[in-house]
């Protein structure tokens, strides 16, 4: 194999995004496309110039590809990935995997029994304040941890959990804890390790809707370190941030923006020579849309194409839903 196809199920609104990251990409290829709803699956198809369909099972039988993209509601992933298992085909999920944890466990057993792989979209990873940040903890440059805490403050309005029938749902969504703030949760994770213990609080506000709409959550880590999750979508009148803290012994690294993407402090002592170039080559992510999704699937492909493990594969997306279960 030289080259990995993607076929995508669900023509929503990410999936712009992961339609331009994969055509910037040499070895990867969008071969067809799938919606339930034919006219989406439909208008995405025409202007891709690829086959559309609005059954899966339909495209498999007429269109040759490598992955499956799962681009549809949350609490549909784990029926969709095990129902398509049997082809024989990679996943590439967007997050989080599933809402139940017995649901995760299902899929990475199918992953298992047909021998196929399993790539959780986490495309945060990615960002270049990130991957800075994450080079300073593997380094030991923070010694002791001491605490993480990740913001996410935005702004969804009634109108907004209208638009769509399956947001703000248990089935579907799962809340903002488990929607809007999976990314900077997984982040927090990633960063400060195994989670030992977790307390949280959680409240429908300015919106009526089944799940809540603001959560604050207490970690403790197997390191000793604390963390603090703040998550909600009734912050008015508009977006504030989406942001990751981290302090140690020897330093203290903020990263903002709207999903982790913009430094904003870089303090450790003593100070390397490196650092005072830090927000030259790392404060923020290049001005390119869907930038660290390209970079995501690069990984994916990389991976693919060596039968390498990528980044965030079913095994760390499960560690985010057994988290976010016990929240």
């Amino acid at each position: 194999m030289d080259k990995v196809r993607f076929a995508l199920v669900g023509c929503g609104k990410v999936s712009k995004k992961h339609i331009v990251s994969i055509q910037r990409i040499d070895n990867a290829e969008l071969v067809a496309v799938c919606d339930i709803d034919i006219e989406a699956a439909k208008r995405v198809g025409e202007n891709e110039g690829v086959p559309y369909f609005d059954n899966p099972h339909e495209m498999v039988d007429k269109v040759d590809f490598d992955v499956f993209s799962i681009l549809t509601p949350s609490g549909t992933h784990a029926e969709v990935m095990l129902e398509l298992a049997p082809y024989g085909k990679h996943f590439v999920i967007e997050k989080p995997m599933a809402l139940r944890l017995e649901d995760a466990d299902a899929m990475l057993e199918a992953c298992r029994k047909y021998g196929i792989r399993l790539f959780v979209v986490q495309q945060n990873r990615f960002n270049l304040p990130i991957m800075k940040l994450r080079e300073a903890i593997d380094s030991g440059r923070f010694g002791k941890l001491v605490l993480g805490t990740v913001r996410v403050r935005w702004k969804r309005t009634q109108e907004y959990y209208d638009e769509k029938p399956w947001r703000g749902t248990w089935a579907m969504d799962g809340g903002v804890l488990t929607n809007q703030a999976s990314h900077h949760i997984d982040m927090l994770m990633w960063m400060m390790g195994e989670v030992e213990s977790v307390m949280a609080k959680t409240a429908t506000q300015l919106v009526d809707i089944e799940t809540e709409d603001t959560g604050v959550v207490i970690l403790k880590f197997t390191n000793g370190a604390l963390g603090i999750i703040e998550a909600t979508t009734a912050t008015r009148p508009k977006d504030l941030e989406g942001s990751i803290s981290i302090l140690g012994e020897h330093g203290s690294v903020e990263i903002g923006g709207f999903f982790m993407n913009e430094l904003k402090v870089w303090n450790f002592e003593p100070e390397l020579p490196e650092d005072r170039l830090v927000f030259e080559e790392y404060g923020r992510n290049p001005e390119e849309f869907a930038w660290n999704h390209t970079q995501y699937l690069k990984d994916v492909v990389k991976n693919i194409l060596k039968n390498e493990g990528g980044l965030v594969d079913g095994l760390e997306g499960r560690r985010l839903v057994e988290l976010l279960n016990a929240i």
